[in-house]
């Protein structure tokens, strides 16, 4: 096939930036580059593999002619995405619009790639979490059936995009100065109360439901049954916000129907692509979020057995939520198309 047309949506932003240099990075192959973000951002400009472009407004006819469309996220995928499709580009969208969509494949390349092929214009990728979760899980799942999972998650502030970031800066520097910290923007700027996450944790990641889980949390319930194909996995989730930059982290028990040796679940670990197993208690080593931000890999520690339950184990996962978490994987999307011929 010809080297495609590439358009990214949300080129200003943290995963379009991220888009940017993982394209650069990967060598990803494209004959034309169309960097698409709101009309607030149209005329700036953007440097890719040495060319220089003009960030342009997006709008439905910004996909004529285009192949692949990365979409980085947000409102306007709901509006840009289904009339993306319909000029023939085939969207692959980080937000959560279509992520539960029947008709829309939500997929981690390593875990369901076969999904892939039954798409009708729009692939979603899942949320970063989920994303992380599983990549852990896939290889303990094929060795046996997973019956639950229960997971917490300790989220970076990047998750909640720049304004987190700056908004965790600009605390650390009040309290160090002993200033009053004034936050704005967490657990989330469109909420009526707001809490400082600098030297603290917020258990609150999106609004709650009526079931008392947050919309963070089902999302990790919903996706996971539906990338597994199994709607009867237990899934119990507590989603938190930390003071950490960048990379999230997870602390995860998964109940199988067999009883796994520790050494298999390790091997099966080890093997699997794109996971990495940082296990060595004797030498302290374990995965953290300081050294795997801009990594694409996720981390695999702490491995060991449940006290009380011989069919379960203990896991700590982390793995970069804008790499792997969401830029990557959409990326990684789009090279497996390419590799088998699936663009028309």
């Amino acid at each position: 096939m010809k080297k495609p047309v590439v358009a990214i949506l949300g080129a200003t932003g943290a995963v379009g930036q991220e888009f940017i240099r993982l394209i650069e990075e990967r060598s990803f192959p494209y004959s034309e580059l169309k960097l698409l973000a709101s009309s607030r951002s149209a005329g700036k400009k953007a440097t890719v593999n040495g060319r220089e472009y003009t960030i342009e407004e997006a709008k439905p006819e910004s996909f004529d002619g285009v192949d692949i469309g990365l979409f980085a996220g947000g409102s306007i995928s709901k509006e840009l995405g289904p009339e993306a499709a319909r000029r023939g580009c085939v969207v692959i969208d980080n937000s959560s619009t279509f992520r539960m969509d029947p008709k829309v494949p939500l997929v981690v390349p390593e875990v369901n790639p076969e999904d892939i092929s039954w798409h009708t214009g729009i692939i979603a990728n899942p949320n970063c979490s989920t994303i992380i979760m599983l990549m852990a899980l896939k290889p303990i799942q094929n060795l046996s059936k997973i019956k639950k999972i229960v997971v917490s998650t300790y989220q970076a502030v990047s998750g909640a995009g720049k304004e987190g970031i700056d908004e965790l800066t600009d605390e650390v520097k009040a309290y160090l100065n002993g200033e009053e910290m004034v936050p704005h923007i967490l657990p989330s700027k469109s909420l009526p109360k707001h809490y400082p996450i600098a030297f603290n944790i917020i258990p609150h990641i999106d609004t709650f439901q009526e079931n008392g889980y947050s919309k963070e949390e089902m999302k990790m319930v919903n996706e996971t049954h539906k990338i597994f194909h199994d709607d009867a996995i237990e899934v119990s989730p507590t989603t938190a916000r930390v003071p950490v930059y960048r990379s999230h982290s997870e602390s995860v028990l998964v109940e199988t129907e067999d009883e796994l040796s520790i050494e298999a679940i390790r091997k099966a670990i080890d093997a699997f692509p794109g996971v990495q197993i940082q296990d060595n208690l004797q030498e302290m080593e374990y995965p953290m979020p300081l050294y795997t931000s801009d990594k694409n890999d996720v981390y695999v520690g702490r491995i060991r057995k449940d006290l009380y339950n011989a069919k379960a184990v203990n896991l700590w996962v982390t793995g970069d939520q804008i790499r792997k978490g969401a830029a990557l994987n959409a990326l990684q999307i789009a090279e497996y198309m390419l590799e088998h011929k699936m663009f028309k």
